[in-house]
């Protein structure tokens, strides 16, 4: 059983508001019900959504899409953080063999990229299965079981990206065909772009 682990605590201060409550393709679709849905879609179980404990927003849409909210409460101290609350949650089920990890401003990813990361597990021994486009890595990264610890134990100042480059024998770079793996939104310039919104949208 994959969990999914959606990561939604940053403060978004170069946005300006909350990503994670931004509209998608569909205006009435946010970001983080597009993500939930895709996970949903891809196969994964549960769906966890990591955010701030004083973000009711954002736990009102994940819960309101049927997800579970996790709250950081030092989501200040960064994204790792975050990752390892989902973690902790994800591993107390010892069905769970793998979680799906996807920062929620990575939000064009799509159900057929999440679930080919997730059918890639079946196919190699690898411990990580990283989503890749033309050669550039990207988002969703699926970890196992077996590399749980090493990510309570990498340093906060690098993050995740220390376990992927601790043995690069062990990660598998799962190729797509799609380019929204490797698009982030940081700023208004970003989504307006990407989304080919108005400044009205924001």
């Amino acid at each position: 059983m994959i969990a999914a682990i959606i990561l939604a605590a940053g403060r978004s201060s170069r946005m300006g508001r909350s990503k994670a409550l931004l509209p998608h393709t569909d205006p009435h679709t946010t970001f983080i019900a597009h993500l939930i849905r895709s996970a949903r879609a891809a196969g994964a179980t549960p769906i966890l959504v990591v955010g701030r404990p004083d973000d009711p927003a954002v736990r009102a849409e994940a819960e309101g899409e049927g997800a579970l909210f996790v709250p950081n409460p030092r989501a200040d101290e960064g994204q790792l953080s975050s990752l390892i609350a989902g973690l902790d949650v994800a591993a107390a089920d010892s069905d769970v063999t793998g979680v799906l990890v996807t920062p929620v401003d990575v939000a064009l990813v799509s159900a057929a990229v999440m679930e080919r990361v997730v059918r890639s597990v079946g196919t190699s021994d690898a411990s990580i299965f990283r989503a890749t486009h033309a050669g550039r890595h990207g988002h969703p990264v699926l970890f196992k079981r077996e590399v749980f610890e090493d990510l309570r134990r990498a340093d906060p100042s690098v993050g995740a990206k220390s376990v992927l480059r601790a043995n690069p024998a062990r990660v598998l770079e799962v190729e797509v065909h799609d380019e929204s793996v490797t698009l982030d939104v940081d700023t208004s310039e970003d989504y307006l772009r990407m989304f080919r919104r108005s400044t009205e949208a924001l």
